[in-house]
């Protein structure tokens, strides 16, 4: 069923909500780009809070960005925006009715605690005496009976395990009750079942590793000191439950020796998994390099098969990982991993390149694990009717890589098939391209107005600023000395409050700045932590909502300019770190309110280049409801797309070609200019002028729009000599 088909039936409305399914980095993304889109979302997620796998990840390839300070102000933005509704404890049970107007039954577990009162205080977790393995740290830690699955959760509510609460196993204990002054736990909530209609379904719910106890040679679940990556991500990370110090589980060890065995559960077919995973070898590569930069003595080795780096960076980075880090990689399958009793040592029997049995002795074994669905979202898929690939990923057309099997569900993410983190973000806004191209009639039609307290008005009053440091996990913490950092801001002229946290771009940090705020009277704030570039935006909301001016606001970024680049120099780096928030809060000083106009957007878009990648990006953008200009060189549209016949499953890519050549040119909202080439260039963000040379007279035109699409495409690598 097209776009024309359900636009014209009868007795389909149009709903202007969109549900996504999956509280992971591609659902989080999905969300927040519909919402501020003009839709209506709601966030569906089976565990108590979103974020999925990326919290527990310590770093992301190939730039060693801190994973939570990627995620957590999305986290945040999510949590706080007015026209998403996040729904945790939550699954799909059914979807009835047609694209565009879908209605959606879902089951809520309890949470046994109230979202509305709890406030996150953490008391009842304190006190409570049953401690459990800690799923989020992948066994290696413990948590209460009532907990949060991580400090930057989202929400930021507790929730009781059921299957170990003392309570709901001997009917005694109920302390955390007795010690919620909010009066937040609630024993008698029940499951609750009810009903949404949305417009379009995303389907994002993730992946789950491999289960490496399938491949006994490997000894996992057997020998302590033998882990899985997601495990050896936690022990990296500062959050994790050694603190980050590097360690090996079975004796907390230091250890000096590690190996990483590739492919685990993927491209073997004893397994059932005869497919590459993508990310195993870049995540290997980064969990051998952060480890040797927590610990210069380390001597990492890699097993592998194939090095896959096939990523924008990747090849540099599997470089640099030799050269600067001294990385070993040998190409091989090992055979199998024995623990020494005394030590408790691995000995690694393999193969080497040269053909010849090897026995080479390791203090610790790291698997890399492939990527598979989840029996979960093997189960959604089938009670949605969507077909699923013989591994249980979604189904999709080489051409329509986010289409599901059932109109108006889309796919994102590694259910879609695995990928990387970057991948996973564009393909949640490319389905939100074609969800909202779907549903553009309706667009704005549910959606909700934030307000704003009463700006508070500075002019003349001295100021009082307030400084807020980050340790951002270990990445500032690991080399300077926040402490004294944060005491020496204290001390500086006009600052009346200063502190300092693990992560201060998380939520509960972002609610204790508000609370200063409030309290100390600040009227300028300055925060120490990262690169303005990815966080400015977060602080400043924040100060929007106490009803300062967001434009008072100063960041000293001691991540990028200061910890990263004196990573050895621990004391010098703590120094210069002081003096950029001296510099800070010298400009804080000066900083005055500034207001901000609202400007006419020209709702026109400028895409350059009609390959199949500008094609497919004009089409969506005229489906959204928006005019596009489309510019190309060459004498005709389809770009490189010419020159291939057929993908590797056998699809006709020149009847694919024709097909889409033909929508282009009929589609109304699209204007087409070829033997075209872009001359000038000016404007800024909504309001942009560009200048045509336009084929074949050659004559001058000036286009006016509001946003620019590059699809300029590639050539082929022609090698010289």
């Amino acid at each position: 069923m097209n776009k024309e088909d359900i636009e014209n039936s009868a007795a389909n409305k149009m709903i202007g909500a969109v549900m996504v399914v999956g509280g992971g980095i591609a659902g989080i993304q999905a969300s927040l780009d519909l919402a501020n889109s003009g839709y209506y979302v709601y966030l569906v997620e089976k565990s108590p809070s979103i974020g999925g796998v990326m919290p527990q990840l310590d770093k992301t390839f190939p730039t060693n960005d801190c994973s939570m300070c990627i995620l957590s102000p999305k986290l945040v933005e999510c949590g706080r925006h007015f026209n998403i509704e996040i729904l945790t404890n939550t699954q799909v049970e059914e979807v009835e009715g047609d694209a565009g107007n879908l209605e959606v039954s879902l089951i809520q577990s309890p949470r046994f605690v109230d979202e509305d009162k709890c406030v996150g205080c953490g008391v009842c977790a304190e006190k409570c005496p049953v401690k459990v393995k800690d799923r989020f740290n992948e066994g290696l830690g413990e948590r209460k009976a009532i907990y949060i699955q991580y400090p930057q959760a989202i929400p930021l509510v507790y929730q009781i395990d059921k299957d170990h609460c003392r309570y709901f196993i001997k009917g005694k204990c109920r302390i955390c009750e007795k010690l919620c002054k909010n009066e937040a736990v609630n024993f008698e909530d029940t499951e609750k079942r009810y009903t949404l209609k949305v417009g379009s379904i995303i389907l994002a719910p993730g992946f789950e590793l491999f289960d490496p106890q399938l491949k006994g040679e490997y000894g996992y679940g057997v020998y302590d000191n033998v882990v899985t990556s997601k495990q050896f991500e936690r022990i990296l990370s500062a959050s994790g439950p050694s603190m980050g110090h590097l360690e090996r589980p079975g004796d907390k060890k230091e250890p000096k020796k590690i190996g990483f065995i590739q492919c685990v559960g993927s491209r073997d077919l004893q397994a059932g998994k005869g497919y590459c995973s993508s990310v195993c070898c870049m995540y290997a590569i980064k969990e051998a390099v952060v480890a040797k930069e927590h610990s210069g003595e380390v001597e990492p080795t890699i097993f592998f098969i194939d090095i896959r780096a096939h990523g924008k960076g990747f090849d540099d980075y599997y470089k640099r990982a030799q050269e600067e880090y001294g990385v070993r990689f040998i190409r091989c399958m090992v055979s199998k991993i024995v623990e020494m009793p005394r030590t408790r040592n691995l000995r690694v029997t393999y193969i080497n390149e040269e053909g010849k049995p090897v026995e080479e002795e390791f203090d610790m074994m790291v698997l890399s694990g492939g990527l598979t669905p989840s029996e979960d979202a093997r189960a959604l898929g089938k009670r949605l009717g969507i077909h699923l690939n013989q591994y249980g990923f979604c189904e999709t057309s080489q051409f329509s890589p986010l289409s599901t099997s059932r109109p108006g569900i889309f796919v994102s993410g590694v259910f879609q098939g695995p990928k990387d983190i970057p991948e996973t973000v564009a393909q949640a806004s490319g389905s939100v391209a074609c969800a909202s191209g779907l549903l553009s009639e309706s667009r704005g039609s549910m959606v909700k107005g934030k307000e704003y307290p009463p700006e508070t008005e500075v002019k003349d009053i001295s100021p009082r600023i307030g400084v807020f440091v980050c340790h951002c996990g270990i990445n500032i913490g690991g080399v300077i000395d926040v402490p004294r950092v944060k005491e020496y801001a204290g001390s500086l002229r006009d600052v009346v409050y200063a502190e300092e946290g693990l992560y201060v771009c998380s939520q509960d940090f972002q609610e204790l700045m508000k609370k200063a705020i409030s309290e100390h009277n600040l009227n300028r704030v300055v925060v120490a932590s990262c690169s303005p570039r990815t966080h400015e935006p977060l602080f400043q909301e924040t100060l929007r909502e106490t009803g300062l001016n967001k434009y008072l606001f100063e960041m000293a970024n001691i991540r990028d300019q200061c910890s990263w680049v004196h990573m050895r120099q621990k004391e010098d780096a703590t120094k210069k770190a002081k003096a950029l928030v001296r510099m800070a809060v010298a400009n804080a000083r000066l900083i005055q309110p500034l207001d901000e106009l609202s400007l006419e957007i020209k709702d026109k878009a400028l895409v350059i280049g009609g390959g199949l990648s500008g094609m497919t990006a004009a089409l969506s953008l005229a489906d959204q409801g928006y005019e596009v200009y489309l510019v190309e060189k060459e004498a005709k549209l389809g770009g490189v797309l010419h020159d291939v016949y057929f993908t590797l499953e056998g699809d006709d890519v020149q009847s694919h070609l024709r097909e889409i050549i033909e929508r282009v040119e009929a589609n109304p909202s699209v204007h087409i200019f070829k033997n075209t080439m872009v001359v000038d260039f000016s404007g800024y963000k909504g309001n942009f002028e560009t200048g045509l040379m336009v084929g074949p007279g050659m004559f001058y035109r000036k286009l006016e729009h509001g946003i620019v699409i590059v699809a300029t495409g590639g050539e082929e690598y022609k090698p010289v000599g």
